[in-house]
């Protein structure tokens, strides 16, 4: 893919945040804190970068936008949604925050393709003025028409400096092989399959079975979809690396307030969660690139 097919569909405002163009959609970016346990207190450790379609002004499903994209199109709007939420990352979040951005094995048909999003996540990177370590690529569970290339691409993505997340795990058969062929840095445990094992001290202690397995091989867990107090003191029990939830926090669109500091109450917590407090961007400010707004 060449560099101008991605950034055609970008617009740079004013403020350093970026929104998105695809046919009659606006795109904007929404970030989701990640909470990690830390003596007895949360504190915010990533963001999860998530798609927010927009049409005539109102705000549509994501799932209806996605599926309202013809399949030949969806490498193309996975580029722009993916620089999308880096631009947006480096202009409103933390600079010390990992950032969790997804990725649609489907679209990966080819080492050529793979060595083209990588090219292109290179440069948005360095746009953005985000270091490679600090982005977590998620690995969808959606079929790829190579897994061969996939696996090529996650260990061009690992020798790069980028960490690797498999996502919606449901200890499956086929979760269980992702695991093993894609040996990812962190697991995030599916927010469902999740929610039915805490209804049951035997689901409960087959949960922190499997996050102390995880956690022996070096891979760190995450629990999303934390709706409740309760879900949350269990999941501090279970071991858990991290949570996610609406009971934490509800995503924001960019531009965000997580780069200020301030106070968050959260039911079910022993203590008020430690929010990154800002930190100044040294150097020059990344090259803004895309097309500008009209004032």
């Amino acid at each position: 893919m060449s560099r101008s097919i991605g950034l055609a569909h970008i617009i740079r405002h004013d403020d350093g945040t970026s929104t998105g163009v695809w046919g009659l959609y606006t795109l904007k970016s929404a970030f989701q804190p990640i909470f990690a346990f830390r003596e007895g207190k949360l504190v915010v450790v990533a963001f999860e970068g998530l798609i927010r379609p927009f049409r005539d002004g109102e705000p549509q499903s994501p799932a209806q936008f996605f599926g309202a994209c013809p399949v030949a199109e969806r490498l193309h709007i996975e580029t722009v949604t993916r620089t999308l939420h880096l631009l947006n990352a480096g202009a409103c979040l933390p600079q010390d925050a990992s950032i969790f951005i997804n990725f649609d094995p489907s679209v990966f048909v080819d080492h050529a393709v793979a060595d083209n999003a990588l090219r292109e996540m290179r440069l948005v990177l360095h746009e953005a003025g985000i270091e490679a370590g600090r982005v977590v690529c998620e690995v969808t569970e959606q079929p790829s028409a190579s897994q061969e290339a996939l696996y090529a691409f996650v260990e061009a993505l690992r020798a790069n400096g980028l960490r690797i997340a498999v996502d919606d795990y449901g200890a499956d058969e086929s979760d269980i092989k992702r695991i093993e062929e894609l040996r990812p840095d962190i697991v995030k445990f599916d927010a469902q399959w999740t929610g039915q094992l805490m209804d049951s001290a035997t689901g409960f202690a087959l949960l922190t079975a499997m996050v102390e397995g995880f956690e022996r091989q070096g891979i760190h867990t995450v629990f999303e979809g934390i709706e409740e107090g309760w879900q949350l003191e269990l999941a501090e029990r279970s071991g858990a690396s991290m949570v996610q939830g609406f009971v934490l926090a509800r995503p924001e669109l960019a531009p965000t307030s997580f780069a200020r500091p301030r106070a968050e109450v959260v039911p079910g917590a022993a203590a008020a969660s430690d929010v990154l407090p800002p930190v100044p961007r040294p150097g020059r400010r990344p090259r803004a690139f895309g097309r500008r707004a009209a004032p």
